[in-house]
């Protein structure tokens, strides 16, 4: 089976609204990208994740609508430009999609991912590259959190450098659950993750029992909050959020930590690194660890004066 593309190029204003009339007028589905890219005047749009931006759109758009083959593309396209309310159906082009196997060509796009000095996550359709290392395999999936993000990689190497052979951690903004399974791979004997998305904790648990250790356990906030970890403190407490929450949540994830025990935070960026330390100074003393991309790893112990050391 093969399908038509419909290519419009559009004005920024109008790209949201065409976007939407063209799926009314029969489309299987469409997307918006920037006419301009590859070129001077190509304008990227950023975003922190979770915080993306509002508007997928650009000056100069260019929207993109997948139909039937055998579908009357000019039909549809002078349908959805009459529903916004153009003069005239806007100019297009087409091209045509073959079929693909598309679960192959989507899996093509995801290899084995190397962190630190021993860790690989490794997605279920290969082999680990190397069998002697710690492995998490780790699908790409709804839930935040594959090892690919920069900030993950800081707390995975955090954790690696810092082994806690029969201590607790929590893993707070758990997210696909890879945290909590590196902190328990390395060593940890009580592990336990929360996050405030039902479907991540669902994703974590699957995927603590695929990885072989289904003893971590994961909670929702509320859930958490009457386990019998109510009132625990934990060794090391692991946060990877973002800085605007993190602050927020300063004096309840200090009040988690052991006396002695570490605090690592990442989803700060690196301009936001004093401002987030800021926020905690009055509970723990923490400093940057590591940077990378842009982000940074903070970390510090209860009752230290001092800062830690950087790697």
């Amino acid at each position: 089976m093969s399908w038509t593309e419909i290519v419009i190029e559009v004005a920024r204003d109008n790209a949201e609204a065409l976007s939407d009339a063209l799926i009314e007028a029969g489309a299987l589905s469409v997307s918006v990208e920037d006419a301009d890219e590859g070129t001077a005047q190509e304008k990227p749009l950023f975003g922190e994740p979770g915080m993306e931006p509002k508007e997928a759109a650009w000056e100069h758009s260019r929207v993109v609508a997948l139909t039937d083959v055998d579908a009357d593309q000019a039909a549809i396209v002078a349908e959805a430009g009459a529903a916004i309310g153009l003069a005239a159906a806007p100019a297009f082009t087409t091209r045509k999609v073959e079929d693909e196997d598309w679960v192959r060509l989507t899996q093509s796009q995801f290899e084995p991912i190397h962190i630190g000095k021993n860790i690989w996550v490794v997605p279920s359709w290969h082999e680990a590259p190397d069998a002697n290392a710690l492995i998490l395999e780790l699908d790409p999936g709804l839930a935040f959190g594959t090892g690919s993000h920069p900030t993950t990689k800081l707390c995975m190497e955090w954790l690696e450098a810092h082994p806690a052979p029969n201590q607790s951690v929590l893993d707070y903004g758990c997210g696909s659950g890879i945290l909590a399974m590196v902190a328990r791979k390395l060593g940890a004997t009580q592990v336990a993750g929360v996050d405030i998305d039902p479907q991540a904790i669902e994703s974590a648990r699957d995927n603590a029992v695929r990885n072989q250790v289904q003893d971590i356990e994961f909670f929702v906030p509320e859930d958490f909050a009457q386990s019998q970890h109510a009132e625990a403190r934990f060794d090391i407490v692991v946060a990877n959020i973002l800085s605007s929450p993190l602050k927020l949540m300063a004096p309840m994830l200090s009040g988690r930590v052991a006396d002695g025990g570490a605090l690592v935070l990442s989803g700060v960026l690196a301009r936001q690194a004093e401002e987030v330390a800021a926020a905690y100074a009055p509970f723990i003393k923490l400093s940057v660890w590591a940077e990378h991309e842009g982000w940074v790893a903070l970390h510090g112990r209860l009752g230290s004066d001092t800062a830690l050391p950087a790697r």
